[in-house]
């Protein structure tokens, strides 16, 4: 196993993407100071999962990026990229080659891959066990890092020997295996905690417990009940229902006979007022034809005493006019009789007057008494509609 290739974009110095080739062997890379040599280390570090930014030699995560110059402008993101010949097979994965990325965002968002396929630190930490190859492994080895391995303290170097003799992912599970056993006993302890206070509740549980039951059989005894009570009254407004329909049948039957006699009334209504209009008729012509006797009669009655002037105005000619006057006596007598007859017909008119005015007096009454009956039967129809307005009602309600 090898290290082939190294890919870096955005990273600390490097701008543009740049793409490190490595082949078996020993490869150096060389440069005057500042020229980016201990960027490429810090490159391989912070790919492998390095979370301190003093390791980095910055301030916070965020200065990895690309801050621009005056030339350029910063970038947005860090990414880099090592990778790793595996055909012998030296890492625990299947693949003959093994490429791990890992990007960072200005928004603080980060992301790990392997070969291309999303991934945690986790993974990547337990990958690299055991083969020298980490953050902390003894296969990198930065400026000062001698000096820091050589003045620490023998169980603070003890790490690295770990990771040389190929124990360190047994201690790492050892410890994660160890927090594990930590944690479920805070849980048993947590657990014989939470059953002590139940079993305190045990006995106001089962008092509770005795009284939910009573209180359930209770309540499917009043559901019942309910049920019951429902049915009886289910029964009792159908009989309700059945009675209203009855009634609202028979208010039906009496509103269509009531309106049926109304309608006959109204047509008796209409008959009498034509009759009306035709007596009405005839009291004017009699009225008319009286006004015209009564005229002819005046008349006759100016002639009467004209002959009567001409009479005493012949008489002191009785000699001369004797024979006018046999004549005007026999005239006066023909118009007498015709005076007798107009009177005789003045008379009969005068009758059929008074017996027409008789006739409109019981046509009054009796339309009187129709309209009475009319006014009777719109207040019977009013009572039948309340009434079946509050049958109506009551069944809404």
């Amino acid at each position: 196993m090898y290290l082939k290739r190294i890919e870096m974009q955005g990273f600390k110095s490097f701008a543009s993407k740049i793409k490190m080739e490595f082949h078996d062997g020993v490869t150096g890379i060389v440069g005057p100071n500042g020229s980016g040599k201990s960027n490429v280390a810090d490159a391989v570090r912070w790919v492998l999962g390095e979370q301190s930014a003093k390791q980095l030699r910055g301030g916070n995560m965020q200065d990895v990026i690309f801050a621009g110059t005056e030339s350029r402008k910063p970038l947005g993101f860090a990414s880099v990229s090592i990778t790793l010949d595996n055909s012998d097979h030296d890492l625990n994965i299947e693949y003959p080659e093994v490429t791990v990325t890992r990007r960072l965002y200005r928004s603080g968002e980060s992301e790990y891959l392997m070969n291309n396929a999303s991934c945690r630190l986790r993974d990547i930490q337990e990958l690299f066990y055991d083969t020298g190859i980490g953050k902390e492994g003894y296969s990198i080895i930065g400026q000062g890092q001698i000096d820091r391995i050589i003045s620490d303290k023998p169980e603070d170097r003890r790490e690295l020997f770990d990771e040389a003799v190929g124990i360190v992912k047994f201690k790492r599970r050892k410890m994660a295996a160890l927090k594990k056993l930590d944690g479920e006993e805070q849980n048993m302890v947590r657990i014989t905690d939470i059953l002590t206070e139940l079993t305190k509740q045990v006995g106001p549980l089962e008092r509770q417990s005795e009284k939910a039951k009573i209180y359930l059989a209770k309540r499917e005894e009043l559901k019942e009940r309910d049920l019951a009570l429902f049915a009886v009254n289910d029964a009792r407004t159908e009989e309700q229902l059945k009675d209203f329909r009855e009634k609202n049948k028979a208010a039906g039957e009496e509103l269509s006979a009531v309106s049926g006699e109304l309608d006959k009334t109204k047509q008796e209504y209409d008959e009498v007022e034509k009759q009306m209009e035709e007596l009405d008729q005839t009291i004017l012509d009699i009225r008319s034809s009286a006004s015209d006797s009564a005229l002819k009669k005046q008349q006759l009655e100016n002639q009467i005493k004209l002959l009567e002037e001409q009479i005493k105005g012949a008489a002191s000619n009785r000699v001369l006019y004797e024979e006018q006057i046999r004549n005007l006596e026999n005239g006066k007598k023909e118009r007498s009789e015709s005076i007798g007859a107009l009177e005789e017909e003045l008379n009969d008119l005068k009758t059929a007057i008074e017996e027409a005015a008789r006739e409109e007096e019981r046509t009054n009454a009796k339309l009187a008494d129709l309209r009475r009956d009319l006014e009777e039967k719109k207040k019977e129809e009013s009572k039948i509609n309340e009434e079946l307005f509050r049958i109506l009602d009551g069944r809404s309600s």
